[in-house]
């Protein structure tokens, strides 16, 4: 597998996340089934390949769409801003070690959940937010979510949105260790939206 394919999925699984926070945002609701895709990438935490974090392409259908969309001319300009927020606070977490080890700490303890509920149970998805809370959310720039205030103010949208800028933070951890930067996304958007494209056309294919 390429270095940019490896980023390309990586940008995917950001963009895939972010999606849903909209959508949780806008609407009050995600489809489970999507939701569990995106959470499972937080249990996935030594991976041997980028792909392995998200099982397969296929997995990645919605945010490779984005990806291609994105990158054209006219992006979505509240997803564009979460993705540059999500990669300036992963380069800002990079350097704070006792974060990093609290996150470490309460995927942990999300994952034994895992074992007595299901994903995506209402239990994990209060503690995986309660983690992203006192660590991610400390730093700044905060994230700041647009949407409807009523389904936002309602604590269980509240804690998978949060859950789910947790996701999107792991796949821009994966993006960073693959090499990604925020420069590549705007000097290299034609290479990225082409490989989008392949994996989409080819969702099952071994890139091994």
């Amino acid at each position: 597998m390429s270095k940019y394919t490896d980023k390309t999925l990586a940008l995917a699984g950001m963009y895939q996340a972010c999606q849903q926070v909209q959508q949780v945002a806008r609407h009050g609701s995600v489809d489970p089934d999507e939701l569990k895709i995106v959470l499972d990438t937080l249990f996935v935490t030594d991976p041997p390949d980028a792909l392995s974090v998200y099982g397969n392409c296929s997995n990645l259908k919605s945010g490779l769409k984005a990806v291609t969309r994105q990158l054209e001319k006219n992006p979505d300009a509240e997803l564009t801003r979460y993705l540059i927020n999500i990669l300036h606070l992963e380069r800002k977490l990079t350097r704070k070690p006792e974060l990093l080890q609290a996150i470490s700490t309460g995927i942990e303890r999300a994952r034994k959940q895992t074992e007595h509920y299901p994903l995506p149970h209402s239990n994990i998805i209060a503690s995986l937010a309660g983690t992203y809370s006192d660590t991610v959310s400390t730093m700044t720039p905060r994230i700041i979510v647009s949407g409807d205030q009523g389904h936002l103010a309602n604590p269980e949208n509240a804690s998978t949105v949060r859950a789910l800028l947790l996701a999107a933070m792991r796949s821009a951890v994966l993006w960073s260790q693959c090499g990604g930067s925020r420069w590549q996304i705007l000097l290299q958007r034609k290479r990225f939206m082409q490989e989008a494209t392949t994996l989409l056309q080819n969702p099952y294919t071994d890139f091994s």
